[in-house]
């Protein structure tokens, strides 16, 4: 679910905090979930090549973008602070993608939105951003560079092209339980750039050679669960757990771990079965007044 362009626009950058005048542009929300109507491909006469021939893109460094990073917007009512750096982030979630609707649109960065690309679109990473897009589900990995803004519906925490979705075998149901971890470049890829290049004149990125594949892990069973909560205190987390068993959310526990050398309490429900479980218990959460659930894995 995407929104938008307006942060494509100078102007839009410029007057970051009135941003009022560049909705107009905005996608129409998708149903609720857990049953939002999944994205179509493009027919066939108008792929350019079959995606899974497409190659992952290889990072490099890039300055960061004059477009589509100012420090914080807000949209639908939420306000988002774009992070001055990516260098560590992972995340775990659900990813959606888009495609045909968008195709040839600036991207928020200022570049054509390509479908057959493989580039993503995300709320708060810095534009560019190159990061691997795991799909939890099957094992299969793609690396995407980042140039886009949302997606700004439920708790999607990332908007693939359709050729990066297609690679992850996607496509069918709309989403998947994905991980992000961003990818830092080796220092010899860096491209000179003076502070006033537009973006039209910052070269695409670089891809791997045409023989690139997704890379699919070995196959490893997984156990997804919804993290309510995460406490240093056990005697907090055993409140939130016993609220959720009292409030209907089936089978809560808490987990004991160790973390860089902290012991740390967390409340978790499941196990879920997938995408459509997983945002139905994040729903409720939402509604019990928890806004912060994500999705584990054991």
């Amino acid at each position: 679910m995407r929104i938008g362009r307006w942060l494509s626009v100078p102007g839009c950058v410029f007057a970051a905090l009135l941003l009022a005048g560049c909705f107009a542009a905005r996608r129409e929300p998708l149903p609720p979930s857990p049953a939002p109507a999944a994205p179509q491909p493009p027919a066939a006469e108008t792929q350019p090549t079959w995606p899974a021939s497409v190659p992952d893109m290889v990072p490099r460094v890039e300055p960061r973008s004059r477009y589509g990073n100012p420090p914080f917007y807000d949209v639908f009512g939420k306000r988002y602070y774009v992070l001055s750096s990516g260098v560590g982030y992972i995340e775990r979630g659900v990813a959606s993608w888009y495609g045909p609707g968008f195709h040839k649109i600036r991207t928020s960065i200022g570049e054509p939105y390509d479908m057959y690309a493989m580039t993503a679109a995300h709320t708060t990473l810095p534009l560019p951003t190159y990061v691997r897009v795991t799909n939890l589900q099957n094992g299969r990995s793609v690396v995407v560079r980042v140039n886009d803004r949302g997606p700004f519906v439920d708790n999607r925490i990332i908007d693939l092209s359709y050729t990066a979705a297609a690679k992850l075998d996607m496509l069918r149901n709309g989403t998947a339980l994905v991980e992000v971890s961003s990818i830092e470049p080796p220092p010899s890829t860096a491209v000179a750039a003076t502070a006033a290049a537009s973006p039209a004149a910052i070269p695409a990125a670089t891809a791997m050679p045409a023989t690139s594949a997704p890379t699919a892990a070995a196959p490893i069973e997984k156990t997804f669960f919804v993290q309510a909560g995460a406490f240093s205190d056990p005697a907090n987390a055993q409140r939130l757990a016993d609220k959720l068993r009292d409030g209907g959310f089936g089978t809560v526990f808490v987990r004991d771990d160790q973390i860089a050398g902290r012991r740390m309490f967390r409340v978790r429900i499941g196990p879920i079965t997938g995408v459509a479980d997983f945002d139905r218990i994040v729903a409720a959460l939402e509604r019990s007044g928890i806004s912060d659930a994500r999705l584990a894995l054991d």
